[in-house]
């Protein structure tokens, strides 16, 4: 491999443009995931509340 070989090489690199889209899927994948993990987080506390609450009209407070 030569200067020259290295050299379009690297301009070659630089032009192309398929890179940029996939890191724009990247960032996208990963904010989507942390959408969906706030999500899980805010439901998970919402419906562990509503379970207990259902457990504690049924049972009374046996089941906390």
């Amino acid at each position: 491999m030569n200067l020259q070989t290295i050299k379009t090489s690297i301009s070659k690199f630089a032009k192309d443009e398929d890179g940029l889209t996939i890191v724009e899927y990247a960032v996208a994948g990963g904010l989507i995931t942390v959408a969906v993990a706030a999500m899980f987080v805010l439901l998970g506390t919402e419906v562990n509340a509503r379970i207990t609450a259902l457990c504690a009209a049924v049972k009374g407070a046996a089941c906390a």
